[in-house]
């Protein structure tokens, strides 16, 4: 039986990665950037850093890393005060699954960002530990930030089931020894390996219960 179960959140709980497309893409077109077709499944999972200097360099963005990051986050923060776009069923699936077995969150996104759509859901209880790759080393798909979540709740990884919707997610939370439940997006789906990697693959958050978490023994 698994002793916690670890969320990411964007794409898990948070419809936001077309939101993060959509900012990105405008931002690098406002500033002279180019954006490659690669681009979206390559940032999906980086820590804000990491995809700042990747705006920054490998797209010729004419900002420093540093304003990107800040620039960036700030239009994404202005989005999430209209509307945080929380996917049908999820809070619901958190609560379900909270009630049962400790819970954390492993997310991409910035602290502020994190803070905001818990707040948005009515979540920010449901987690015993909140940790953005912000504040590891590396960012997805390394598994710092699922080792690091795994520590904060006392929980060994091997333990700990995975909630992911990314390529780079699912890889991550596997290379830290968790099993892993993929639901991925629609517009994103899972590279072959990634898939390979997870334990089960459900069309929607929806349809993960405790009767699945339980299963992956």
């Amino acid at each position: 039986m698994a002793d916690a179960v670890v969320f990411d959140l964007d794409g898990v709980i948070v419809d936001s990665e077309p939101v993060w497309e959509e900012v990105r893409r405008a931002y690098v077109a406002a500033h002279g950037g180019g954006w490659q077709p690669d681009t979206q499944r390559r940032l999906m999972g980086m820590s804000t850093g990491e995809w700042a200097r990747y705006l920054s360099g490998e797209l010729g963005v004419d900002r420093t890393a540093e304003q990107v990051a800040t620039e960036v986050v700030d239009e994404m923060t202005r989005r999430y005060a209209q509307r945080v776009p929380v996917i049908d069923g999820a809070d619901r699936v958190v609560r379900l699954l909270a009630a049962r077995w400790p819970l954390g969150l492993a997310s991409s996104s910035p602290t502020r960002l994190i803070a905001a759509a818990l707040a948005a859901t009515d979540l920010t209880d449901a987690f015993g530990a909140t940790l953005s790759t912000e504040e590891t080393a590396h960012g997805k798909p390394a598994p710092d930030v699922y080792l690091a979540v795994a520590r904060r709740l006392g929980v060994d990884p091997a333990r700990c089931v995975a909630v992911e919707d990314s390529s780079n997610g699912v890889r991550s939370a596997a290379a830290a020894g968790m099993r892993v439940v993929a639901v991925p997006h629609g517009a994103y789906p899972l590279d072959p390996d990634a898939e390979r990697l997870a334990a089960v693959v459900l069309p929607a958050v929806g349809d993960l219960s405790p009767e699945v978490v339980a299963a992956l023994d």
